[in-house]
């Protein structure tokens, strides 16, 4: 039953213990309880559907409209070249940039071609390399986070994907150039945080961000993986719950009703974040960009009652 006919419901039924003069306070606040966290628990999962909703705009969607000339290049240098993590260059409002974002498919073959976004360790060590270079040119850095996590196939296990996750981890923090990280759909464990350390790092609207999927959750911590709405609700995954944790810094407001429904319209309000952010942070010693970066890492999870 929808949330509102339950309302309607709770509604009558105070209406007629009024009318019936019956002390029912207690049972129906406690009804009422329950309705709300029903709710609240609908309200999430409607987050976990638009950010994976299968015409939200990916990566190459907004590089194609907020970012001039970009040349995409490949490999790692070591293993090969991952098409589920693409890195390359790019100009933003006349300013070189270096852009690294997860990429899903579209259809069935492209999902294939691109693992559906989820890297193996070459692509890391591909983002890893790309970073480099940018901090070697002075060419800030902008990432597109957009995955369910890391493949955890044999061989992506095999070549060492959480030594690269880890790399990436250690490298991204003490790298001397400005690092701007919006998750634009599904920012999954560590698959999303291998591109997800910066100096501000924002969510769309609609994103998600969490350690684990809800499914995952539902099936290890509920044992029952047809409770993944319960789950997302307990894992705290939206924007707004992310931000009052301060993990990150600002939510990117989507068009009326998500960013699948005015691909340029999101593209324009990103690219004047990134604009607006960038003006105020490139002009910044590096060393004291990573000063603060680190900080901002180190607050996260401290808590005071």
């Amino acid at each position: 039953m929808e949330v509102s006919s339950l309302r309607e419901k709770l509604q009558e039924l105070k209406n007629l213990a009024e009318a019936s003069g019956l002390d029912a306070s207690e049972e129906l606040g406690q009804l009422e309880a329950k309705i709300e966290s029903g709710s609240k628990t609908e309200l999430i999962w409607k987050h976990v559907e638009l950010a994976r909703h299968p015409q939200r705009p990916y990566a190459l969607d907004y590089i194609e409209r907020i970012f001039d000339n970009f040349i995409e290049l490949h490999g790692d240098r070591c293993f090969g070249d991952d098409p589920a993590l693409i890195g390359g260059l790019g100009f933003l409002a006349g300013r070189p940039v270096t852009i690294l974002a997860n990429q899903k498919g579209r259809t069935l073959k492209e999902n294939l071609h691109r693992n559906h976004g989820m890297a193996n360790p070459e692509g890391y060590r591909k983002a890893l390399r790309l970073a480099h270079e940018a901090e070697k040119f002075r060419r800030p850095i902008i990432t597109f986070v957009d995955t369910s996590g890391a493949y955890p196939g044999i061989g992506a296990e095999e070549r060492g994907i959480g030594e690269a996750i880890a790399r990436n981890l250690r490298e991204f923090s003490q790298l001397k150039t400005p690092i701007i990280c919006i998750i634009i759909g599904e920012g999954g464990s560590g698959g999303a945080l291998g591109l997800c350390v910066g100096d501000k790092i924002y969510m769309m609207e609609n994103a998600i961000y969490s350690v684990i999927s809800p499914e995952g959750c539902a099936s290890i911590l509920l044992r029952d993986a047809a409770r993944a709405k319960d789950a997302a609700a307990m894992l705290r995954i939206t924007s707004s719950d992310l931000l009052a944790f301060k993990v990150i810094n600002g939510i990117i407001r989507e068009p009326v009703g998500g960013a699948h429904l005015d691909p340029a319209g999101a593209a324009r309000i990103i690219k004047e974040t990134l604009i607006k952010d960038l003006h105020a942070i490139a002009a910044r010693n590096p060393s004291v960009l990573v000063r603060y970066r680190n900080l901002k890492i180190r607050k996260i999870g401290h808590w005071r009652e």
